[in-house]
């Protein structure tokens, strides 16, 4: 390797990984794995997410002053997309890619076009995928609506596949916030855990000790024993009640998911014979 031509050592751990996934709704602050209701469509051939700005030179046209000088430049808007090709052929993938249409209440097999564009037609939509570091990329698309249309391609011998095309839009009622959002979060930010001070122990009959937990902010921790006549805990207590060996659990809960630690108790015979 070159004295000017080496990468730094991390350079890999930041790495997109696979076609990761649409969905409706997604929280970077507390990210989970996604519910079947919240993946749009399984899709093929990867997902594209684009956002590409538009400038003037507002200076091209005056006399004397050279093009592209920066102190002229002015950004125009954003074009904030994504792209993909949907496998599924559910009624909202077909309604998603038509964008201005309707699922028919009485009939909800029937996807009906409409003339009119309504607010409601768009939508916040979410494109997340992995790390190979195990943190999160994503990109969530703000008032989306499709602008390429409803286009299904099929194959003999083959599956039918949906292009669909969704385009970004900015509000009348919040001009400054641009249709495109990006998060790339490190491992530590998405991983919940939970730690105990210790994996075993080993107290009399009567006695007790304190285990401590650490876990991930704002996780709940819920304590149990597997075998309550040997030990019982009270947030983080443990308590010899008769000899014998079992398992006290720590469970840290956060926005669905959970992780649980472990601690092994032995409870041996009073030193006094008491038990």
């Amino acid at each position: 390797m070159g004295r000017f031509t080496k990468i730094s050592q991390d350079a890999f751990e930041g790495m997109q990984l696979d076609a990761g996934m649409l969905l409706n709704t997604f929280d970077p602050a507390n990210p989970t794995a996604p519910a079947d209701s919240e993946i749009i469509a399984a899709t093929t051939g990867g997902i594209k997410a684009s956002c590409v700005p538009t400038f003037s030179d507002l200076g091209e046209d005056v006399d004397n002053v050279p093009n592209n000088m920066k102190e002229f430049k002015h950004l125009d808007s954003w074009e904030c997309k994504l792209e993909f090709t949907s496998l599924g052929t559910s009624p909202e993938s077909i309604r998603l890619a038509l964008g201005c249409a309707d699922i028919d209440s009485n009939n909800t097999a029937r996807i009906i076009p409409r003339r009119d564009l309504k607010q409601t037609d768009f939508a916040d939509i979410w494109w997340v995928g992995d790390r190979a570091d195990g943190g999160f990329v994503a990109v969530k698309l703000i008032n989306a609506l499709s602008d390429g249309g409803f286009s299904l391609q099929t194959t003999k011998n083959g599956k039918g596949q949906i292009s669909c095309s969704l385009m970004g839009h900015v509000s009348i009622d919040d001009q400054d916030t641009m249709p495109m959002e990006f998060y790339s979060a490190d491992p530590d930010d998405t991983a919940l855990f939970i730690e105990l001070n210790r994996a075993r122990a080993t107290i009399e009959d009567g006695a007790s000790v304190t285990l401590t937990a650490s876990a991930t902010s704002g996780a709940t921790i819920a304590w149990a024993s597997t075998d309550t006549s040997v030990a019982t805990v009270s947030n983080g207590v443990v308590t010899g009640e008769a000899e014998g060996v079992c398992v006290i659990t720590a469970k840290a809960t956060k926005s669905g998911e959970s992780a649980i630690a472990t601690c092994t108790v032995t409870v041996t015979e009073a030193s006094n014979g008491e038990g």
